[in-house]
């Protein structure tokens, strides 16, 4: 682990935040985003006072905007010597109005632009850094709220709620997730999906008003196995529930839905 660096984005509240104090204390180098200055300070300052022999390094990005997105991934393969792990936590919930349908900066669907496409955008440009540190491990925090995608509406522009085009976001990252495993079969780097926990102690669960029934900590735990666990070395391309590789929604394994939605994908992440 000494020599470790890790990236988790969304690391200033919820599970992000647990995550770094709890990967922060087994040494190397944690990188952590956020959209928040003050937050993302405040979070890689007690990280730091956790474990002062490891070097931390904060990445600010509001990744609602893939220009900020795209040059965060520039920032990050400029500074870093290495990235074994990445960790694409950060997510957009049902939010506080769920009928209130929210764009991002490029006029995308909120949840859609927050929970698949930034992610996506994120690895595809840090794959070089990856794939040069390989073995190395990226781990698409998903969910076990799926819906089908509807390709006649993928930004949901009828029907909004913002449940609906969270569980369809989440969808559209597990493919993605698939996608991305089987094209760098071989490479070293491993693409894997997992549901950490359901309704962990967040804002995010918090805020569409349902009530929390498990910690972070119980999110944390699958999550770090996905990252550390020797025997996972080359498992990829798989979903996980916490520690269960399960199927996920049915869509995920249509090929040609695949097809459409990494063809959709890269159209719009530029």
């Amino acid at each position: 682990m000494t020599q470790r660096t890790t990236l988790i984005t969304g690391a200033t509240q919820g599970m992000g935040r647990a995550l770094a104090l709890d990967l922060a204390p087994r040494g190397g180098t944690v990188l952590l985003h956020g959209r928040d200055r003050d937050r993302l300070e405040a979070v890689a300052a007690e990280a730091r006072v956790t474990a002062p022999d490891t070097t931390i390094r904060t990445y600010l990005a509001d990744l609602s905007d893939l220009n900020q997105v795209h040059a965060m991934a520039d920032r990050i393969r400029a500074a870093e010597p290495h990235l074994d792990g990445l960790i694409n936590n950060a997510v957009a919930g049902g939010g506080a109005e769920p009928l209130k349908r929210e764009l991002s900066r490029q006029g995308h669907e909120l949840r859609f632009a927050v929970n698949h496409l930034a992610p996506y955008a994120l690895t595809r440009g840090l794959l070089p850094l990856l794939t040069a540190s390989a073995p190395a491990r990226v781990i698409n925090v998903a969910s076990i709220g799926q819906e089908a995608i509807d390709f006649g509406d993928v930004m949901l522009e009828r029907g909004y709620e913002g449940l609906r085009a969270y569980c369809r976001s989440k969808v559209a990252m597990i493919m993605a997730t698939f996608e991305l495993a089987a094209e760098l079969q071989g490479s070293g780097v491993t693409v894997n999906a997992l549901h950490p926990a359901h309704l962990m102690d967040t804002n995010g669960v918090r805020t569409y008003g349902l009530t929390p029934v498990t910690s972070t900590d119980e999110g944390v735990r699958p999550t770090m196995r996905l990252l550390l666990d020797p025997e996972l070395v080359t498992t990829t391309g798989r979903y996980f529930d916490q520690f269960r590789d399960v199927r996920a929604h049915e869509q995920v394994y249509d090929a040609e839905a695949r097809e459409r939605l990494m063809k959709l994908t890269h159209s719009l992440i530029g």
